[in-house]
């Protein structure tokens, strides 16, 4: 007979859910205490407990919630009633000190929630952070000790420490894998950067001291600190366009424009360690011009205050600029994920990143350094190099050269083909490009024709076409005569020494008889008059092997195949269609075509 089935828990579960229900009254205790002592401004010796219980022994999800919340109500409690703020009495000062280190003491708990197991505590303890970040640095402006609006610098940097460093969860439910290399968890990026980084002194803040927090955690055993500060910079929200698009602050005393620029003000509060404020984020800004010189150095740049800057629109480009450019070199450090990483920041490069900058060409050297990836990456950092050339006068005479070394045997096999061949034609399209030049590519792509598959050859063809159709000094190479010795140098990497103008594209001509009927219609293009508009490459970029067969089983037959069919017969003595050899020595007649099928 079976165990009857048990309506209560087990005893072990009856005791654990006892001792969070004990926990939990504990902790409500606690924060009545707490709160009576701050209003009455008693002792409020029990935080050190209620610090406890959150940190060390609250181990459930419910019972740590409810600990952290309620530390957050007291530490708000704390820090309105102005017991951080500096106070000249001795006395105060070491009580000021003694909330320090137990608000440190829970900040880094929450940090390492971040990485906690639970969403819903990874989720409160951001929440939390930013939260803690808006009061403290409301009391930092409310000190007086400076005349406008503060951001406790301090706090928020070791908020940006949490995000990119991932320190694990104090709690033992740290969601990561691995005790050393932790990626911020996606739920707490978005988060983050949909709910935070939107609000403009937030994002200016982040920019700002981002590359710096990891500069001073070099040592830190978490080596994805540059790969997680990717991930944040490369989602983060539209960058505004004009000044009059910098109206969202997090702190509500931003939200009060500056006065006029003036010198800058004195050091921040002395708890607040505001190390960011000696960065010198203003020196990316854009060169001034000659006339303009003397009086941007002296107004614009150097006696600027950090809230004016929240409000100048060539300051947010300004650390935009120094953030790229402090990240891009740490994403070399690591040799195997490097060339991961450099993808992704060339995908977004050129419509994301050099837009914003303040001097574009500054990121010039790292770029030139991805072409010799090769592959994806390498064809993205000539993107990017393009870019900069067409739009921001950049001098990069080898482009062309560079570019020539990605038309090797792989070039049309490999799955980015399709990329290549939209970011060649953009590359090629201009009508001032020497024929000499563009003849190297036109030969080049037609030789390596002669060993590709046929979906690639029906995106060759059509390239070729339009690239005739806009330089017509190109077409004596269609009309010279190919049976004589081919000049064409294909082991010269230099395009303008190529000689290919003198030869001819008898690869092309050849295609015409090529197996694949869809190959052979299109190479006939070639054979007649150039009077056709040129091909849209869209329609040639996605063929493969299915979709060619695709479209011979769907194609319509407008005359129907021979079913039987009469030989003509070369004399009278020839009466096979598949004649046999002479009877051997051995007396057995070999089968000719039999034996042609033997491989």
């Amino acid at each position: 007979m079976p165990a009857p089935l048990r309506s209560l828990p087990p005893p072990a579960k009856k005791r654990k859910l006892s001792e969070d229900s004990d926990l939990i009254t504990s902790i409500s205790v606690k924060e009545k205490q707490l709160t009576t002592a701050v209003s009455s401004n008693t002792s409020i010796n029990a935080l050190a407990d209620l610090v406890k219980l959150a940190t060390t022994l609250a181990e459930s999800a419910e019972a740590t919630s409810k600990a952290i919340y309620a530390l957050y109500r007291v530490f708000v409690l704390i820090i309105n009633d102005g017991k951080l703020r500096p106070q000249a009495e001795e006395g105060s000062k070491a009580i000021r000190t003694w909330i320090w280190e137990r608000l440190n003491t829970y900040v880094d708990f929450l940090g390492g929630l971040l990485q906690d197991e639970e969403k819903m505590l990874r989720m409160s303890a951001l929440q939390i952070l930013l939260s803690l970040l808006k009061h403290l640095s409301t009391s930092a402006t409310l000190s007086g000790e400076q005349d406008e609006p503060q951001m406790h610098v301090a706090h928020f940097k070791r908020v940006i420490a949490f995000l990119l460093l991932c320190p694990p969860s104090s709690r033992g439910g740290d969601s990561s894998s691995s005790t050393t290399e932790r990626s911020i968890q996606g739920d707490v990026r978005d988060t983050f950067v949909e709910t935070y980084a939107v609000h403009d002194d937030i994002r200016w803040f982040f920019l700002r001291d981002a590359g710096s927090v990891l500069d001073s955690k070099k040592d830190d055993p978490n080596a994805l600190g540059p790969a997680n500060l990717l991930s944040i910079m490369e989602k983060l929200p539209d960058f505004p366009n004009s000044a009059t698009d910098l109206q969202s602050w997090w702190i509500p005393e931003f939200s009060k424009k500056p006065a006029k620029l003036t010198t800058t003000t004195g050091d921040d509060d002395e708890d607040q360690d505001d190390e960011g404020a000696g960065d010198e984020w203003w020196k990316f800004f854009e060169e001034p011009t000659k006339k303009e010189a003397v009086k941007v150095k002296s107004t614009r740049l150097h006696k600027m205050s950090t809230h004016q800057a929240l409000y100048a629109l060539n300051s947010h480009k300004a650390v935009f600029t120094k953030a790229w450019l402090g990240l891009l070199p740490m994403l070399s450090r690591d040799a195997e994920s490097s060339k991961g990483l450099s993808v992704r920041v060339l995908n977004i490069m050129h419509r994301g990143v050099l837009p914003y900058l303040t001097r574009p060409v500054l990121v010039m050297d790292w770029v030139a350094s991805c072409v010799d990836y090769g592959g994806t990456a390498g064809l993205l950092a000539l993107n990017a190099l393009f870019v900069l050339m067409r739009d921001y006068n950049l001098d990069y005479p080898s482009f062309y050269t560079r570019l020539y070394t990605f038309l090797d045997r792989d070039v049309l096999h490999v799955k980015h083909r399709a990329r290549f061949f939209r970011l060649t034609e953009l590359f090629l399209s201009s009508t001032h490009i020497p024929a000499t030049l563009l003849a190297s590519f036109v030969k080049r792509l037609s030789r390596l024709s002669l060993h590709a598959s046929p979906s690639a050859i029906v995106m060759t063809i059509p390239f070729i076409y339009n690239i005739l159709k806009r330089h017509p000094a190109l077409m004596v190479m269609v009309h010279r005569d190919g049976n004589s010795e081919d000049p064409f140098d294909d082991s010269e990497p230099n395009p303008i020494h190529t000689h290919a103008l003198d030869s001819s594209l008898w690869e092309l001509a050849s295609h015409r008889t090529h197996y694949h009927s869809a190959v052979s219609t299109l190479a006939k293009i070639f054979a007649e008059p150039f009077t056709k508009p040129g091909f849209s490459m869209e329609d040639f970029l996605d063929h493969t092997y299915g979709t060619l067969i695709e479209t011979d089983t769907k194609r319509r037959v407008k005359k129907d195949p021979p079913l039987s069919m009469e030989l003509e017969l070369q004399s009278k003595e020839t009466t096979e269609l598949f004649p046999t050899a002479p009877v051997s020595e051995e007396g057995a007649a070999r089968d000719v075509v039999a034996e042609l099928w033997v491989f």
